[in-house]
């Protein structure tokens, strides 16, 4: 699912290796023109907009709890699979679409 609104084609472009993120942990990639957070959680990837629209922070820092990232600024919370975030709803970050093939991770933008 990606809720990036551009009309421009979208296409998958490869982001990592799964072996560079660990499981529970993200990373910052960048992806034709976007700052995305990739992140492993329990062998599943989820990527999101890196910066926290609050005040900036780079999400792919944040700490993983369950489906969500809280970011290490100020613990806002944003679901890894919707973007949504809990601690002030009208905060949302971008979601990306995410495939796996064989050990490549790629990102759909």
């Amino acid at each position: 699912m990606s809720s990036t609104t551009s009309t421009a084609p979208q296409h998958h472009y490869e982001a990592a290796r799964v072996s560079e993120i660990a499981p529970g942990t993200g990373k910052t990639i960048h992806v034709n023109g976007h700052q995305i957070a990739l992140f492993n959680l329990n062998g599943i990837f989820h990527a999101i907009a890196d910066s926290c629209p609050h005040r900036g922070a780079p999400l792919s820092e944040g700490y993983l709890q369950g489906d969500k990232v809280l970011c290490t600024w100020h613990c806002f919370d944003f679901n890894l699979k919707t973007g949504a975030c809990e601690v002030v709803p009208e905060l949302r970050v971008a979601t990306y679409e995410v495939k796996v093939d064989g050990e490549i991770v790629y990102i759909l933008c």
